[in-house]
């Protein structure tokens, strides 16, 4: 039977809850043991498909074609499993679940309320997403107090009523800030937290303390004591310069031991060598080697989380320190580059939207005519067929008819139809809903030998996930093809194209699909790892 660890937040958000599961997922998975993980979010949206990610941060995408919160990314990268539509619930799709049973007459003209129809459903969810693995760790967003967030916090609840405290354990994550002015650590704002859950009735058996300073067994005990926690299960979370340290720090803490011996599990002892590995080879890189992403979302660290992590691992993987230099586009759209000066490597990364895409333009055209190597992802693909259409096949103002409706020259447009991954086609056209219409998830790639994108996966047959609406235009395939365009990566029916190289240039590729979701930091991705590899190569 599934046994459940669920982790709140408390004192502020943006403390790392998703790190947390993602590295106890890891530690309890070194274990062998097999893990689920789920996220809840209190939000309204459906999903965060339609939200901005300056504001959100990325959008992450599941093999399955679920467009989720960023943390499932995490999960991913530190556990080897892969989420799906059943990693990731939001009120809501909570609250869309049980207004339609209500309009079908499911509930038998009962008053549908909050409690118990609303957490009902988010139970019931909970268990269809453990997919009856040995654990099942579910991350609840928000901060404990917050008004969105009670229905998943009441419904956690009812499960350890339910199950019982030998299948249900609770973790809370919170803040312990360092005052500089009175060169204290202040134990408060974490008692305040604990009390607040407690309130709605749960009492943590574990607490996880992120602070900038190292906690003392004092304050410890402190916490302990005024929380009702054994001093023993009050983790430090201290910051750290690379977060694939820290299942190294919390199983040198015992969190993983207090877990086994709270849920009465029977477990091989825990093998964090590869992290320990990793660890190794990321503190002993010398080179640097710098590269430029043209954005155009802001909080870069956030938008592209998923992307910024690729890079790093294939630095890590390459054996040099990858230094990431972000432009904004909007920057670049006037004739002045300067901003491209030194690159030694660009990348245009995914995005919706006419803003900053000439200046992504013109970026690919630096790239270009300057030999420098370049990786154009999504958007980024379609910008670098733009670009070449344009100044190389001299078909003058070509555009995609997502940025010029009226262009004389649609070299990308929207596809109406597609076949997905099990065959069956898929619809939509220009009336179509934006949340949730694109061409998502995993899909074939079928890659031509001797090219790049060949000598970088070394198969001939790939799989990748994808999050857009518009494609390569058909209609243009021979002439760029005439004007030296390489076409090396197409879907299994030949009619999408979903890599795109240039001859006579070092590494110049585009592809359709979002590479950066399937690279993990022990084993990295082949694609980026040949594209920093180049950099490193061509210098």
């Amino acid at each position: 039977m599934t046994k459940y660890i669920f982790i709140t937040g408390g004192v502020v958000s943006s403390l790392g809850k998703g790190i947390v599961a993602a590295s106890l997922g890891s530690i309890l998975e070194s274990r062998n043991l097999s893990v689920s993980v789920i996220k809840l979010d209190p939000y309204i949206n459906v999903d965060p498909g339609t939200m901005s990610p300056s504001q959100h941060g990325e959008v992450f995408v599941t093999y399955d074609g679920a467009e989720t919160d960023l943390d499932l990314g995490h999960y991913e990268r530190y556990i080897n499993y892969k989420t799906s539509k059943s990693s990731n619930y939001t009120t809501g799709q909570i609250y869309d679940k049980v207004l339609k049973r209500e309009r079908k007459g499911e509930y038998l003209g009962s008053t549908v309320q909050v409690i118990p129809h609303i957490t009902d459903e988010i139970i019931s969810n909970i268990k269809k997403g453990s997919f009856d693995k040995d654990i099942c760790i579910v991350e609840i967003g928000g901060t404990v107090g917050d008004i969105e967030s009670l229905p998943f916090i009441e419904a956690i609840r009812q499960m350890g009523v339910e199950y019982g405290r030998e299948l249900i354990s609770y973790i809370h994550l919170t803040l312990v800030p360092f005052i500089k002015a009175a060169n204290e650590i202040k134990t408060k704002p974490t008692q305040h937290s604990v009390k607040e859950l407690r309130s709605i009735g749960i009492q943590p058996d574990i607490l996880v303390c992120r602070s900038e300073k190292n906690i003392s067994n004092d304050d410890k005990e402190k916490i302990a004591l005024f929380t009702n926690v054994e001093a023993k299960a009050v983790i430090n979370s201290i910051d750290v310069d690379d977060i694939y340290e820290v299942p190294l720090i919390l199983h040198k803490q015992g969190l993983d031991d207090i877990i086994v011996e709270k849920l009465k599990l029977s477990c091989s002892e825990a093998s964090l060598d590869s992290w320990q590995e990793y660890k190794n080879k990321r503190r002993n890189l010398k080179n640097k080697l710098h590269i430029k992403i043209i954005a155009k979302y802001g909080n870069y660290s956030e938008s592209y989380k998923s992307l910024n992590e690729a890079i790093k691992h294939a630095g890590v993987n390459s054996g040099v320190n990858v230094q990431i230099d972000y432009v904004d586009a909007e920057k670049l759209e006037s004739s002045d580059i300067s901003l491209l000066e030194n690159s030694k490597g660009i990348i245009v990364p995914g995005g919706f939207g006419d803003r900053g895409i000439e200046g992504k333009i013109n970026a690919i055209k630096y790239a270009r005519e300057n030999q420098i190597p370049f990786l154009g992802i999504c958007l980024g693909m379609q910008a670098a067929v733009i670009e070449f259409s344009r100044n190389v096949c001299d078909l003058k103002n070509a555009n995609s008819t997502e940025f010029d409706k009226n262009t004389k020259h649609p070299v990308i447009g929207l596809i109406e139809e597609w076949l997905d991954k099990t065959g069956s086609v898929e619809y939509r056209d220009i009336n179509s809903n934006i949340g949730g219409t694109m061409r998502l998830g995993e899909q074939e790639c079928f890659l031509e030998k001797d090219s790049n994108a060949y000598y970088a996966y070394k198969s001939e047959v790939i799989l990748e996930r994808h999050r857009h609406r518009y494609e390569f235009n058909n209609e243009y395939r021979e002439i760029l093809k005439k004007g030296g365009l390489i076409i090396s990566g197409q879907s299994s029916d030949k009619t999408l194209v979903e890599i795109i190289e240039l001859k006579d240039h070092p590494w110049f590729l585009g592809c359709q699909f979002h590479p950066e979701f399937t690279s993990k930091p022990i084993n990295g991705h082949p694609l980026f790892e040949a594209f920093v590899k180049s950099i490193r190569d061509y210098e």
